[in-house]
């Protein structure tokens, strides 16, 4: 059994082959760009970490390749040791060099030197007498700062070298790319550009508007825009810039991968994690109140991803932990499978929640009212009688792991003057049809195979992993 998932591989001929979201579609549609605007230009690829972008990233450029694009992909998180990103751009580069070639790439690795030569701060008498307070120390410094007119004089001899070299760098780098590139645009990929130091992020965005805006490169910036906002926020000590318009500078074209199909990839999780290795056994589908364990797992699946901003990692998470968890419990345990996996899932994404509920800290409409925040968007009518159950059972068990003896008196009780049990909780999914949810409470007391007497350490010491697994 898999516990984590493993990358997907990427076959040569057909690199989207084994992709389970149907997005080469996508792929076609930012080629079919390309090829309309073969100039060159900056597309940002902008999504959330964790949807996905990475995989989608490397399986288009295998596309690329196949039809003909010469490609460079260049992880700038992996990197970012490097302090000057023009070494690390350019070295990307010199892949693309051959025999033919190499002389034109030496003649703009010349021009790069001079680009990326370090002038030697001046450190300024105000500037000493602030910081420094010991006088030999001071007129050390000073003495060294001795022809500052000559020093900045050689400054403006140094810009204006450099201003040249720029237009010198750059016209080479055309020449080299008209040698490698057929005919069509040399493709650069930067990926993880918002999980490196914001310096060095920053710094990658200057060069490439500095430094390669010429004809025939695209540059594909793999990015999280909310987080690399953050980054240039970070780099100029201002929460006041506006990111997006500071990021418009660089970016032509912001392309966003659409979210899959619902269904598509939980599906998917569930097959690749062998969930039916467990939840449809022979056993337990004879086993009476555990035959529908598996039925319920993925109809509680469709309900807690749908209208969620949960990421494609978060769901892999939810479902690995799970699976894990899953290998505590015995063939004719209760799985329970909407509160087992509504507690993973809190667990993984409303932490506090999860911790609150362990160390029993909530009182009932507390319970009640974070429940309902969570639910809430995914509350119809096609979900609201399997929510009513998640609600009662979480009640019920929530009851029994507060005290075990006093069971459902908090919940509901027996009324010797009406003959009949009444509510003393009212439900959050249904407001309006308390005599449905006291139904399910006396449904659930009727039918001793349905868990009654459980609590949520029964669940909670299998996700903290406390119990033994059972191989």
């Amino acid at each position: 059994m898999n516990i984590k998932h493993k990358e997907i591989i990427i076959e040569t001929e057909n690199p989207f082959a084994n992709c389970k979201l149907d997005r080469k579609k996508y792929s076609e549609v930012l080629t079919g760009i390309i090829e309309a605007y073969s100039e060159g230009f900056v597309l940002a690829i902008n999504n959330k970490w964790g949807t996905g972008k990475t995989t989608f990233i490397k399986m288009w450029e295998q596309d690329l390749k196949n039809n003909d694009f010469k490609t460079v992909y260049f992880n700038a998180w992996e990197n970012d040791f490097e302090n000057n990103p023009l070494v690390a751009l350019m070295g990307e580069l010199k892949v693309l060099t051959n025999k033919p070639t190499d002389p034109a790439f030496q003649k703009i690795l010349k021009k790069a030197s001079i680009l990326s030569k370090h002038i030697i701060p001046i450190v300024a008498q105000s500037v000493v007498d602030k910081y420094i307070d010991t006088k030999g120390v001071k007129d050390a410094i000073v003495e060294a700062s001795k022809g500052v007119a000559d020093l900045f004089e050689n400054d403006v001899n140094e810009y204006s070298k450099k201003k040249k070299s720029i237009q010198e760098f750059r016209t080479e780098l055309s020449n080299f790319i008209a040698k490698t590139n057929n005919g069509k645009p040399l493709i650069f990929i930067i990926d993880e550009l918002d999980r490196c130091r914001p310096n060095y992020s920053v710094s990658i965005l200057e060069q490439i508007k500095h430094f390669f805006s010429i004809p025939d490169i695209v540059f594909i910036l793999s990015i999280d825009k909310e987080q690399l906002g953050n980054a240039i926020r970070g780099v100029y000590g201002s929460d006041k810039i506006d990111s997006n318009e500071y990021l418009k500078r660089f970016i032509d074209i912001e392309y966003s991968i659409p979210e899959p199909e619902r269904d598509v990839f939980y599906k998917y999780l569930y097959s690749y994690f062998k969930f039916d290795d467990f939840l449809d056994h022979d056993f337990r589908k004879m086993h009476l109140g555990l035959e529908s364990d598996k039925g319920l797992f993925l109809e509680f699946s469709r309900i807690l991803f749908s209208n969620d901003s949960l990421t494609l990692r978060q769901q892999e998470k939810i479902f690995a932990h799970c699976r894990l968890a899953m290998r505590a419990f015995g063939a004719r345990t209760h799985l329970i499978p909407e509160v087992f996996l509504f507690l993973i899932y809190i667990k993984i994404i409303h932490e506090d929640y999860y911790i609150n509920i362990k160390s029993k800290t909530l009182s009932f409409s507390e319970l009640q009212e974070k429940f309902y925040s969570i639910i809430k968007n995914k509350l119809n009518n096609g979900t609201e009688r399997l929510l009513m159950w998640t609600e009662a059972y979480l009640l019920l068990f929530y009851s029994n792991y507060l005290n075990p003896y006093l069971r459902n008196d908090k919940i509901y009780k027996y009324n010797s003057e009406l003959r009949r049990n009444t509510l003393l909780i009212d439900s959050v999914v249904n407001k309006s049809n308390n005599e449905k949810f006291l139904d399910i409470f006396e449904n659930i007391e009727r039918s001793r195979n349905t868990g009654v007497d459980l609590d949520l350490n029964h669940f909670i010491k299998r996700i903290e992993l406390t119990e033994s697994i059972i191989n």
